[in-house]
């Protein structure tokens, strides 16, 4: 039977949690980097023992990125800063958004994500990092602007087949693409709206606020967002975007999950508005379409019953790519939930924990 781990992190640190087989109980680890914010975090599984990562913004010491090769039991820092900005380009690292494995057929692939807005590369596994200059110094990076949270390149989807096709997300920069392998990029936006600009500005070349976008490696070209306001997929990697928001009690949120062997299966957690950042029914529910956006369905089966106020982030949705699949979400209530059975039913693995800001997972034989 496979085990599953999940890799948590929060406002406080880090902490790895184990399921040895389906229906035992889950096995929770100490919380680990203390008082560092772990926004991002990654589970490189391509190898024969998978790599963790958890990108740690200290108050003391500044960001930076560990990694584990014995599933978070021990974590280890380079000697030198491994994700830093050129001297020449004046910029200094804010925080690191996200951690992203390449493809399968690019073993030695991970990229960072970060504020502020900007891509890095790794050819050695996420040791060490360089600068996607192709993106950094694209035209158009001098009118981005920064979302809420911060000026934040928070999305990095690599193509499962084509090693030099990667997509990246930015508040508030929108969708970028690149084909060659990052020297050139351009903004995928068609379709998106920006909901604060005039009505005539409604949808410009670049400068929306996407959340989140998602794909299934058996369907590269289709593409599900969560904006800033709209729910989007497109079929064509982000040559156009169309809306996919009938059924669902609100159009903003942050996370979008694919589920590992249903392309057409999705899953977001709606919350009210940008200015009313609680669960748009008030009640814990994720919502769930089977259809690729047509039609959408809401999960509450264990989760709590009544009033319920606390969000859930970007990051701090994920699946296991088991089968079946596993759906994990955390909360910024410090909690965090668990469906074997691809959300049909959730179960509370932990809670009182500190605000949860991200959550990957893994099944392994």
């Amino acid at each position: 039977m496979p085990e599953t781990t999940l890799l948590i992190g929060t406002r406080k640190g880090a902490l790895v949690a184990r399921r040895p087989r389906a229906g035992a109980a889950w096995e929770l680890g100490p919380l680990e980097l203390p008082m560092s914010e772990v926004y991002g975090t990654g589970i490189d599984a391509r190898g024969a023992t998978p790599r963790l990562f958890a990108a740690a913004d200290s108050p003391h010491w500044g960001p930076t990125l560990f990694h584990s090769d014995d599933m978070g039991r021990t974590w280890n820092e380079p000697g030198e800063a491994p994700v830093a900005f050129p001297k020449e380009t004046g910029a200094s690292l804010v925080r690191i958004w996200q951690i992203q494995a390449g493809p399968a057929s690019a073993p030695g692939v991970v990229y960072a994500g970060v504020e502020p807005h900007a891509l890095f590369r790794s050819e050695d596994g996420g040791i060490t990092f360089s600068l996607v200059e192709g993106l950094y110094n694209h035209p158009h990076r001098g009118e981005w602007v920064p979302g809420n949270g911060g000026a934040c390149l928070h999305t990095v989807v690599p193509h499962p087949t084509d090693p030099d096709r990667v997509l990246v997300a930015l508040s508030a920069g929108g969708v970028y693409r690149t084909r060659d392998g990052g020297a050139s990029w351009e903004a995928a936006n068609r379709g998106i709206q920006s909901y604060w600009m005039p009505e005539d500005q409604r949808f410009p070349e670049f400068g929306q606020c996407v959340h989140k976008v998602a794909s299934h490696p058996s369907f590269p070209e289709r593409l599900f967002a969560q904006n800033h306001f709209g729910v989007y997929r497109s079929d064509n990697y982000g040559t156009s975007w169309e809306t996919i928001e009938s059924g669902l009690p609100s159009t903003f949120g942050f996370p979008m999950v694919v589920h590992p062997q249903e392309p057409e299966t999705i899953y977001i957690f709606p919350l009210k508005a940008d200015s009313h950042r609680f669960p748009a029914t008030g009640r814990c529910e994720v919502y769930r379409s089977r259809d690729g956006g047509k039609s959408w369905t809401a999960l509450r089966s264990g989760l709590p019953e009544g009033e319920y106020r606390a969000a859930v982030l970007r990051d701090a949705m994920c699946t296991d790519g088991g089968d079946p699949a596993g759906i994990y979400f955390g909360t910024r209530a410090g909690e965090v939930y668990g469906s074997p059975d691809a959300g049909d039913h959730f179960e509370k693995i932990t809670e009182h924990l500190p605000d949860v800001l991200s959550v990957r997972a893994v099944q392994l034989s």
